[in-house]
């Protein structure tokens, strides 16, 4: 018996989102026959899936009137029983695949109903108004995912079935990168995984290091990830001058080569600002520096301190203090054994209760619910 094909599309992820490719995609394939269309694929990271590759452009406006014409093109024939829908602006064109018979999931992977006024791009009257007309409609007609339960605080009377699914690493993946827990002598090295941004408290990153900088002049700061800072604001932190010799921006990196640097680090960073759904929505690199077995530093949001703390595997700080995030740091490299303890309980919570075991089933229950039989 021929298995169901699902499509899953995204008009901005690359091929390695962790997500998608590391989560989504082992788990779907050995019961579907999965298809995916995004920018710039790479089938060497998933080779069970058939991609198909579609134009990227950073403005919404130019991938509703060109990329998404260009996914209907390139997949109607494909006549998917079921296509995953990442992108808000694909949601129109997501009705002519459910005339045709497909079931439809969109994933909501961000609130911007609390968070679209804090983009420096996308965000305009006209936008906004579009997104939450055909945002609303998937409420009634689309099975919905979401990343965190928090966003069912504005996502409520959903029609279709939805399901929460956490971002929770997945452990045999991690394991590749575990290694023996650093020693005193070891170089003094920090690691860091995610957007760079003022929402996610990059000067008080900055000015924190800055403070550490005094006591111990040689340490690295290995970062991944786009910064969302132009080189001009860069500028405008005076903390930034001060380290330019520690920093390495290494950009948006497959996750796979990222976390080879997280190896010997003395603590995985996560700091945010109480800004649009953060407060509400867990960091997805909270759970993964924990998987790896190191300590975390993060906001003391009480989401995170529920988690955090309750384990004793790293602190919760005020993002926006500088000074008590470098003590913190300062705290981590001159007591390694505290802190390898703390790496081992993190990792030891991820073993219990923070996996992609029990959220992938949560995925595949999903897709048996929607599926047409």
């Amino acid at each position: 018996m021929p298995r169901q094909r699902v499509l899953h599309i995204s008009t901005i992820h690359p091929t390695y989102d962790p997500r998608i490719v590391y989560k989504y995609f082992s788990t779907l394939t050995g019961t579907y026959e999965v298809y995916c269309a995004l920018p710039r694929p790479d089938a060497e990271v998933a080779p069970a899936v058939r991609f198909i590759r579609l134009p990227y452009f950073q403005r919404v406006l130019w991938r509703f009137f060109i990329t998404g014409p260009v996914v209907l093109w390139k997949t109607l024939r494909l006549r998917p029983a079921l296509i995953h829908v990442y992108s808000s602006e694909f949601l129109p064109f997501a009705y002519v695949y459910r005339l045709l018979g497909a079931a439809v999931i969109y994933e909501v992977q961000e609130n911007l109903h609390k968070k679209i006024h804090l983009k420096k791009q996308n965000r305009g009257w006209l936008l906004q108004r579009a997104f939450r007309f055909f945002d609303r409609l998937a409420w009634r007609h689309f099975s919905l995912i979401f990343t965190e339960h928090g966003y069912l605080t504005t996502y409520t009377q959903l029609a279709r079935p939805y399901a929460v699914i956490y971002n929770y690493p997945v452990l045999p993946f991690m394991e590749t990168f575990r290694r023996p827990y650093r020693k005193p002598t070891d170089p003094i090295e920090f690691f860091y995984i995610g957007l760079l941004s003022f929402e996610r408290a990059i000067e008080t990153l900055l000015e924190g290091l800055a403070l550490l900088k005094t006591d111990y002049p040689d340490f690295k700061v290995h970062l991944f990830g786009r910064c969302m800072c132009t080189q001009t604001e860069l500028e405008s932190i005076p903390a930034y001058h001060t380290l330019r010799e520690n920093l390495i921006f290494y950009g948006y990196t497959d996750q796979a080569k990222a976390l080879a640097y997280a190896a010997k680090s003395v603590c995985g960073l996560a700091l945010l600002k109480p800004v649009g759904d953060y407060p509400e929505s867990y960091t997805t690199k909270m759970f993964e520096y924990m998987a790896l077995g190191l300590p975390v530093i993060t906001a003391n949001f009480q989401l995170y301190r529920d988690v955090v703390e309750k384990h004793q595997c790293g602190f919760c700080i005020d993002p926006t203090d500088p000074q008590v995030f470098a003590d913190r740091m300062r705290y981590l490299i001159e007591h390694p054994q505290e802190a390898a303890e703390m790496g081992r309980r993190g990792r030891r919570a991820t073993e219990l209760n923070y996996n992609w075991q029990t959220e992938g089933k949560k995925l595949l229950n999903l897709y048996r619910k929607v599926l047409p039989r």
